[in-house]
């Protein structure tokens, strides 16, 4: 056990405030290292402190993010990676960082997601996700491995009562660090319906159609479930589940006001660490075996389909392109292997590069999204299909969401295997690629698979 000790937050607050010389704003940034504490607990326990909250685990779970409240939010209508980028080096300019431990993932750090096309507009089902938005939360939580430390960032002016907000902010993290017990209640669903499932299938047979006629190899459609349930989902629950069951898969919340964007996807989009780049190629997907010789055999099916074969090389031309465009030494091997998950197993083929000078991990994030696992190839013709045909609000579903720090040292998942949770109801949203020789009840079915990890995280049957 390791022994902690309290930085004095008013003293800090104070040596910043003194130190304002224009009436720009000052963010202060402290990190302490903390005995360590379960991340779905902290989570929970944000529900008492107030504010809202966010979660984000890699896939590996060697680190895991958890920030309630919100000291900053970078919010662009028009979803500008430039904007972003520049918003975010302006306030670290005038941030007053006290963090004896930034070997680790530590300090002001930035969670958010971008909408999956940015000309879409905003409906009552995506009202609360409008744009691009990154939070700085008040009380980050950062857990690597054995560690655990907590980062307070707060915003203040010349004018701010320094003894009340120092005062408030010990007594909120006193509530999170030191709650009696995390409370947790299961999430039964009472209604479940499927949002016009002939009219997707009609949309396959068109999209193949198109294909067979004009310049496009891909097409990629989504379609929702709908779940209600008998109170108010209870999104730890939902996280405990998905952190049990999803192996292998970046778990991620996003919360506001009453609605949260959750979901287990496992497709990294890109990863950068010290200009080191790692990128992922995952497209191509079958069901598990109920048996280890029937996974096997799925599984090598799966490897030398043509379809899903030809799914994957689609994905994994597109995104050399972008990583070369951006990034030397660029590293992948010749064939994909099988990536295995609970319910699912995909094909995938890492990618390994350096980041070349100039270039941040938000322009390579801008370079690679949509990838044609997500909208199609080529790019520009499979969007302007979906933003003709498409029926479903897709918002943040199948974009990039992750987070960076001071430095753009960051990661970024596909949101995918996800659902919007508001308040006591649920959408759930799952995609397929189609092709030329697509059969729609087949592309039905496989859809059908995708929404299983969710609907068992939330309650439905196991």
């Amino acid at each position: 056990m390791i022994e902690t000790k309290e930085i004095k937050i008013d003293g800090v607050l104070q040596s910043a405030q003194q130190s304002i010389t224009d009436s720009a704003p000052t963010f202060v940034s402290v990190t302490e290292q903390i005995k360590w504490i379960n991340p779905i607990d902290f989570f929970q326990n944000g529900k008492e402190v107030g504010g809202d909250r966010v979660f984000w685990s890699s896939a590996d779970r060697n680190t895991q993010f958890v920030g309630i409240g919100e000291a900053a939010l970078l919010h662009d209508e028009d979803a500008s990676y430039q904007t972003l980028q520049e918003k975010w080096q302006q306030m670290m300019k005038n941030t007053k960082i006290v963090n004896q431990f930034s070997q680790y993932k530590t300090g002001p750090i930035a969670l958010g997601g971008f909408p999956f096309d940015a000309q879409e507009q905003s409906e009552e089902l995506w009202s609360d996700f409008t744009g691009s938005k990154f939070r700085v939360p008040t009380f980050l939580l950062t857990v690597e491995n054995d560690k655990a430390f907590l980062t307070t960032t707060v915003y203040i002016e010349k004018e701010s009562n320094v003894d009340k907000l120092a005062t408030d902010l010990v007594t909120d993290r006193n509530r999170l660090l030191h709650a009696e017990t995390s409370t947790y209640r299961d999430n039964r669903i009472v209604l479940q319906h499927e949002v016009d499932p002939n009219q997707w299938k009609k949309l396959v047979k068109k999209a193949t159609t198109t294909i067979e006629t004009e310049q496009v190899d891909k097409i990629v459609l989504a379609r929702e479930l709908q779940l209600e349930f008998d109170e108010v989902c209870d999104l730890g629950t939902v996280l405990r589940e998905l952190e049990k069951k999803q192996e292998n898969s970046f778990i991620f919340a996003w919360e506001k006001d009453d609605a949260c964007f959750v979901g287990a996807t496992p497709e990294r989009l890109v990863k950068v660490e010290n200009d080191q780049l790692l990128s992922a190629c995952i497209a191509g997907t079958a069901p598990r075996g109920k048996t280890e010789e029937e996974d096997k055999e799925i599984g090598q099916q799966l490897l030398d389909d043509e379809k899903n074969q030809h799914e994957h090389q689609i994905v994994v031309n597109m995104i050399k392109g972008a990583v070369r465009s951006c990034a030397t030494s660029v590293e992948m091997p010749n064939a994909p292997v099988l990536y295995p998950l609970k319910n699912l197993q995909h094909l995938y083929t890492p990618v390994q590069a350096q980041l070349a000078e100039g270039y941040t991990l938000l322009d390579v994030v801008e370079k690679l999204h949509p990838t044609p696992a997500l909208c199609g190839f080529p790019r520009e013709s499979s969007l302007d299909f979906l933003r003709k045909f498409e029926q479903l609000e897709r918002g943040w579903y199948g974009a990039p969401i992750g987070w960076f720090d001071q430095s753009f040292n960051g990661e970024f998942a596909v949101a995918i295997r996800s659902a919007l949770v508001r308040s006591d109801q649920a959408s759930l949203f799952a995609g397929c690629g189609v092709v030329v020789d697509s059969d729609p009840d087949i592309e039905y079915e496989e859809t059908g698979v995708k929404f299983t990890p969710m609907l068992h995280a939330l309650g439905g049957a196991r």
